[in-house]
């Protein structure tokens, strides 16, 4: 066994659900001082750049979540062509590729499936069989809410519940079908490209994945799956780099295409940073 394996034994041990729901609730009161010095703290440890921020004065933020969600300054962040796609978040590249027989490549010596992934839905994990995907991994410092890739109609969501491990690099090498294990939202669009799925992933102390239409998806935690329909006068549309959604404690996305839609270009290799916006794939 080696040192990162033994780094993430506590993880395996302590209560992840009740920890991060007690956790997520303090994040969500205003303490006054209290929540001032935590703010502080973290934006110094973490590097947190406040230059980019609508709201950039520490101070003015009453709860840690509100601080943690901010928004960006109008126009800080360029949304590319119609001919690329365009990263849905601020964060790090942690895999891409194709789906080869359903499986997904988590990191060196680590895969999971697309039917895991989605639930145990083999006719919808079907659908992405020879597709591509891509994995993007948001750390402490970075902007936390989620913007479309393509213009997409909101077909349908799924809440998979699971556990609550973290989902950083050194969790990812060392936890075996990591993202398939943890707790979920599958949102589903039918887009130019034919049907795209674009999964949020929860992690210890993520207060809450939410959605512009459904507001906070997780918590609360179930023990089954639980499928949303959006159709004819739930019908919802969003544009390219509107937001869809948001972390409150961060995460990671994961990003699925059917067959033949795009091509991934040279910026979707592993650590390499993205900025929400940006193009990271042509789309045939």
């Amino acid at each position: 066994m080696n040192f990162e394996s033994l780094k993430i034994i506590p993880q395996y041990l302590f209560p992840q659900h009740g920890v991060s729901k007690l956790l997520g609730r303090l994040a969500d009161k205003p303490l006054g001082k209290t929540t001032e010095q935590i703010i502080s703290k973290f934006a110094t440890h973490y590097k947190v750049n406040m230059d980019e921020a609508e709201n950039p004065d520490l101070k003015s933020y009453k709860t840690f979540n509100q601080f943690f969600t901010r928004a960006l300054k109008p126009g800080v962040r360029e949304i590319c062509d119609d001919e690329h796609l365009a990263s849905p978040v601020d964060g790090a590249v942690s895999q891409s590729g194709r789906i080869r027989q359903s499986y997904l490549i988590q990191a060196k010596n680590h895969d999971y499936t697309s039917v895991e992934l989605l639930g145990g839905d083999r006719e919808l994990a079907e659908k992405f069989d020879d597709g591509c995907f891509a994995t993007i991994y948001l750390s402490p410092k970075d902007y936390h809410r989620i913007h479309m890739p393509i213009d997409g109609k909101l077909i349908g969501m799924k809440h998979i519940p699971g556990k609550l491990f973290s989902v950083n690099p050194v969790t990812a090498r060392n936890v075996p079908r990591l993202f398939a294990r943890n707790e979920r939202a599958v949102c589903l669009f039918q887009t130019d490209l034919g049907l795209m799925a674009m999964i949020a992933v929860g992690a210890t102390v993520v207060g809450s994945i939410e959605t512009v239409w459904h507001g906070t998806v997780t918590p609360p935690s179930v023990k089954k799956v639980t499928n949303f329909h959006y159709k004819d006068d739930k019908a919802i549309s969003l544009k390219k780099g509107e937001e869809m959604g948001r972390f409150k404690l961060g995460s990671t996305v994961i990003l699925m295409f059917q067959k033949g839609s795009l091509s991934f270009n040279q910026k979707m290799k592993p650590e390499t940073l993205l900025q929400y916006g940006e193009a990271i794939a042509h789309i045939s």
